[in-house]
């Protein structure tokens, strides 16, 4: 009898101890209280599924949904190989939920930091794209709120809704442009080494080789940065049109378009997949391991130039917040190439909606001052707004960088004028 009841007590007291387990699950949230809350049509934080980045350039973060239904997203900060630098900027998602109701998001980790000090990649200008499809795109307003946090509230108009920083440019558009162009006549495209992972760079030609003068311009050494993608398909497209024929009489054109492919690929901010910025350290000769994608575009140039083909004029395509053209400080050892630059800026004035003007920033070991220092191009580093347009007056997108690729065309035809 005595065995009975010792039974009896510890079989009453597993139960009791997993009745309370149970009610413990169902108050921090999980358990069968999880599945009747996620029923309830009332209830907008329990009509959200999910956050999609399985898919081409997405991000990489961190996502809970935390008790007031917010959707808190975590980006994953972008490192620098031996640097306190990290980088972040950049947020392609794809937001599944019920379609009609409102979804609020929380965009955390900003902070990053450059040459050791912070710097906030966003701000009350900050806006956010939405994309039922991923092909077409509008822009909804983001709040800057404390603590450098974007809040983002998006109507759904379907059950899935892609979300991202700026209109993306992906590695399959740029196949599809190549397979576009690649028949044509005008057109060569070049392999000219593998990045990191493997993916192949390619150096596309316009025009006549035999032109009097070229021009080169690199695309995406920073993997979030996708306005200069869209300028170089807007000047590739225009150049090749009939009207256009004059233009490349008088020069020829060399696009790297994508030289960060696989930064592209995982949805990175800034570095190279080894840690490496692709836009530093111009002043040395590439690390064949580190950097690949400079190696090989170093050794196509070093070609170019043993073959008395060096370009005349070399652009790097960037984004920012400033949108300005950045070229050397004067010193009495490069003025001409200032000259140059100031003629180029006011082409730009004249011909394009660009009017944010030059910083003129040294920026030691950049692709503009290692080309113009090491190789003697004039050669400078171009950033596009990706906030704020203010030539445009309005938020650019897609279609206005193109714009504005197409009218370089005319740009460039000016600047190699002989006779100015």
């Amino acid at each position: 009898m005595k065995i009975f009841f010792t039974r009896a007590f510890f079989l009453l007291s597993c139960f009791i101890l997993f009745n309370l387990n149970v009610s413990a699950a169902i108050n921090w949230g999980y358990g069968e209280d999880v599945n009747s809350s996620f029923q309830n049509p009332d209830s907008t934080k329990n009509r959200f599924r999910f956050i999609n980045t399985n898919f081409e350039n997405a991000s990489q973060l961190d996502w809970e949904l935390d008790s007031l239904g917010i959707v808190n997203i975590s980006l994953n900060y972008d490192h620098e190989r031996s640097s306190i630098n990290r980088a972040n900027g950049h947020w392609h998602f794809q937001l599944e939920a019920d379609s009609g109701i409102e979804v609020t998001l929380l965009l955390k980790n900003f902070e990053n930091i450059w040459n050791g000090m912070k710097g906030i990649p966003v701000s009350e200008k900050t806006n956010c794209l939405i994309s039922e499809d991923g092909v077409n795109w509008s822009i909804i307003p983001a709040d800057l709120i404390s603590g450098n946090q974007l809040r983002v509230k998006i109507r759904m108009k379907s059950d899935k809704i892609y979300v991202a920083s700026v209109e993306p440019y992906r590695i399959s558009d740029l196949d599809k442009l190549l397979s576009e162009i690649g028949q044509n006549p005008l057109v060569e495209i070049t392999d000219i080494g593998k990045t990191v992972e493997g993916r192949p760079l390619e150096i596309i030609r316009l025009g006549d080789p035999e032109a009097p003068f070229s021009v080169f311009l690199r695309a995406r050494a920073h993997s979030w940065e996708p306005g200069g993608n869209w300028v170089v398909q807007g000047l590739i497209r225009k150049l090749l049109q009939k009207d256009s024929a004059p233009f490349l009489k008088r020069y020829c054109v060399y696009i790297l378009p994508m030289a960060n492919k696989d930064g592209v690929s995982r949805g990175r901010t800034r570095f190279n997949t080894l840690g490496k910025d692709l836009n530093r350290e111009w002043n040395f000769p590439a690390d064949k391991v580190l950097t690949p994608e400079k190696f090989a575009f170093k050794t196509w140039l070093n070609m170019m130039v043993k073959k008395g083909k060096k370009p005349d004029l070399a652009i790097d395509l960037h984004n920012d917040q400033g949108g300005n053209i950045h070229v050397n400080l004067p010193t009495s050892d490069n003025a001409p190439y200032i000259a140059n630059m100031k003629r180029f800026e006011n082409l730009l004035y004249r011909h394009t909606w660009f009017t944010e003007g030059p910083s003129h920033v040294k920026n030691p070991g950049s692709f503009g001052e290692g080309l113009a220092r090491r190789f003697g191009i004039d050669a400078f580093v171009y950033e596009l707004n990706y906030e704020w347009a203010k030539g445009l007056n309005k938020a650019p997108m897609a279609k206005d960088w193109e714009l504005l690729g197409s009218q370089l065309s005319k740009v460039f035809y000016l600047y190699f004028d002989k006779d100015k």
